[in-house]
């Protein structure tokens, strides 16, 4: 049933996405070789925001700007998602946790990718909104939070 909603929801962004058969189409935009700016928030960015940026980067390559940002940043990335990230082979010690002041510069973005924070994810400029309903890992054991991982994976590869 997500898998669903959420297919509707990027049909908006990728009218054509299916019609390309590329590996490399597996997300939120059609790679043509032209960058694309997507940002990631959600409130701590410090969980949900960073995986996905860092997923952005894994798939998307150079094709990709991905930029993470929250609302009330906790200031640090969570260790679980540093440990669940790691286990994917990415890095995620060399990420830092902001606030929207701190990405702004980079508007506007092809996407706002909000992880489910409602009104608590401001306005940033942006051609395309999209809210991917994910649950805020930080207090969950570290099974449940790898299936957090996971289902944020599932999104980039939807298509």
């Amino acid at each position: 049933m997500k898998q669903e909603v959420f297919a509707a929801e990027m049909m908006a962004v990728l009218d054509v996405a299916k019609k390309q058969k590329s590996p490399a189409n597996a997300g939120l935009f059609i790679f043509t070789g032209m960058s694309k700016k997507i940002l990631f928030v959600c409130i701590e960015n410090s969980n949900r925001s960073q995986m996905s940026q860092a997923f952005a980067k894994m798939i998307g390559g150079d094709e990709i700007e991905a930029y993470s940002s929250g609302s009330k940043p906790s200031g640090r990335i969570n260790q679980k998602a540093i440990e669940a990230m790691k286990e994917l082979g990415y890095d995620l010690k060399k990420h830092r946790s902001k606030d929207l002041e701190q990405v702004k510069e980079f508007a506007p973005f092809d996407a706002v990718v909000t992880m489910g924070c409602g009104d608590a994810c401001p306005w940033m400029p942006a051609k395309k909104f999209i809210d991917w309903q994910i649950p805020d890992p930080r207090d969950m054991n570290e099974e449940d939070f790898r299936k957090v991982r996971d289902l944020i994976k599932e999104k980039w590869q939807i298509y």
